[in-house]
C-alpha cells in the first residue's frame, strides 16, 4: 500500500541517544524498514544475478541514474596521493557532483515534485561521507531507505522486488566497489562491518538468499578459489568473498574469522536466517551506525530532540550537523580513522596492485 505524505520534508537525524534507539526499535518505522529488507531478501531466494525478471519503467530509470553516477566516477580521477593509505580527496569532488545534481537526477523517476528533495537526500547519503572519505553499512542502509521511499509512494511494488535486488542493488554495489578501489574509501568506524567485509552487509544477506537450495555450492565452497571465481558473477555472496580475497593476503580464517565460522553452517537457508538476525543486531541496533540514519515524512521517526554533542567542524553544505551520540567520548563512527586496505595494495607511483599483510 502506498503512503503519500501530505507534506514532504528533507530528512534529518533523530537517533541521538540510546533511548532514541530503543524508541526506534519499538516504532512502526523500524518494523517497516526491516520488513522491506526481508521482502527483498525473500524475493531472490534461489535466483542468480542472471535470472530474468520484470523491469518496470521506474526501475529502468533507477538504473540509468546509477549509470550517470558511475560516469561521474570515470570523469573525476583520483589525486596523486600514493604516499597515503587513506581516502583520496578527489572523492569529495565526486560527492559534491552527486549532491549538486541529485534533484535533477530524480526528475525522471516519476516522483511528486514536492518529494524530490526528501527522496534525493537518502540517495546522496548512500555514497559515503564527504568529510571523512569513508563508507559503511550506514550509507548502505540509506540506499535501502531510498528504495523504500519509492515503495511508500506506490511507485514500486512486490513485482519489482527481484529487479530491485538483482539489477538496482547489484549495480549500486558494483559502483561502490568502483569507488572503493578508485578513491580508497576508508571503512566507516573502527570495526568495519564486524567481520564481514570492510564496507557492506546486505550483499551477504541477499547473496545467501540467492544460494539457498543450490544443488552444488555449499557454504564451505567459499574456500575453493575456483568455485568463487566461476560463480562470483552470479551470486553476491561469492562476489563479496572474491573482493575480500583481492584485498587481504591472509586466509579467511585470519582476515575474516566470522565469515570463516559461518562457512561451517550446513545450509544457506540457516545462514540467511542468521544474516537477518545479525543485521538487526549489528547494524540496526548499533548507535554509532543509526545515529547517522535520517527521517523525513516518508520514513518517520521523532527522537528526543536532544542537540548536545554536535561536532561543529563536521557541518558542511551537504552533511549538515554531524552528531556524536550521547555517551560516546570517542565515537566509533569517526573517532578512529581506518586506512584503506585497497590503498595499501597500490605500489607508490605505479598504480599496480600488490598484496600486503592483513592489518
Amino acid at each position: 500500500m502506498s503512503t503519500l505524505a501530505t507534506e514532504f520534508r528533507v530528512p534529518r537525524k533523530e537517533i541521538l541517544t540510546k533511548d532514541d534507539l530503543e524508541k526506534f526499535h519499538e516504532s512502526e518505522t523500524y518494523e517497516e524498514f526491516l520488513n522491506f529488507i526481508v521482502k527483498l531478501n525473500n524475493s531472490v531466494k534461489g535466483l542468480p544475478l542472471s535470472a530474468e525478471c520484470h523491469v518496470s519503467q521506474v526501475v529502468q530509470h533507477m538504473l540509468e541514474v546509477l549509470d550517470i553516477v558511475n560516469s561521474y566516477c570515470d570523469e573525476i580521477p583520483p589525486i596523486n596521493n600514493n604516499q597515503s593509505r587513506y581516502g583520496n580527496p578527489a572523492f569529495r569532488d565526486l560527492y559534491d557532483r552527486i549532491a549538486k545534481n541529485a534533484d535533477e537526477l530524480h526528475e525522471n523517476l516519476f516522483l511528486p515534485q514536492a518529494a524530490i528533495q526528501e527522496v534525493s537526500r537518502y540517495f546522496i547519503e548512500s555514497w559515503g561521507n564527504k568529510k571523512r572519505i569513508d563508507y559503511g553499512t550506514g550509507h548502505e542502509a540509506n540506499f535501502a531507505a531510498w528504495l523504500l521511499c519509492f515503495d511508500k509512494l506506490g511507485l514500486i511494488g512486490p513485482d519489482d522486488h527481484v529487479a530491485l535486488v538483482l539489477k538496482v542493488f547489484q549495480k549500486y554495489i558494483d559502483i561502490m566497489r568502483n569507488l572503493q578501489f578508485k578513491y580508497w574509501l576508508e571503512p566507516a568506524g573502527s570495526h568495519g562491518v564486524w567481520g564481514l567485509d570492510d564496507y557492506h552487509f546486505l550483499p551477504f544477506m541477499f547473496g545467501s538468499a540467492q544460494l539457498t537450495g543450490h544443488k552444488y555450492i555449499r557454504p564451505k565452497s567459499i574456500h575453493d578459489t575456483d568455485t568463487v571465481d566461476e560463480y562470483s558473477k552470479d551470486f553476491m555472496y561469492l562476489a563479496c568473498i572474491k573482493f575480500i580475497n583481492s584485498v587481504k593476503t591472509e586466509s579467511l580464517r585470519w582476515s575474516s574469522p566470522m565469515i570463516d565460522d559461518i562457512s561451517g553452517v550446513r545450509t544457506w537457508a540457516k545462514i540467511n536466517e542468521g544474516m537477518i538476525k545479525m543485521y538487526k543486531g549489528e547494524v540496526l541496533s548499533k548507535l554509532p551506525i543509526m545515529q547517522h540514519f535520517m527521517f523525513g515524512s516518508l520514513i518517520r521517526f521523532e527522537g528526543s530532540g536532544a542537540t548536545l554533542g554536535v561536532a561543529e567542524d563536521e557541518e558542511d553544505e551537504y552533511n549538515h550537523m554531524h552528531v556524536h551520540a550521547f555517551g560516546q567520548e570517542f565515537p566509533e563512527c569517526c573517532g578512529i580513522r581506518v586506512p584503506s586496505a585497497i590503498g595499501a595494495r597500490i605500489v607508490a607511483g605505479q598504480g599496480v596492485p600488490r598484496r600486503l599483510p592483513f592489518d
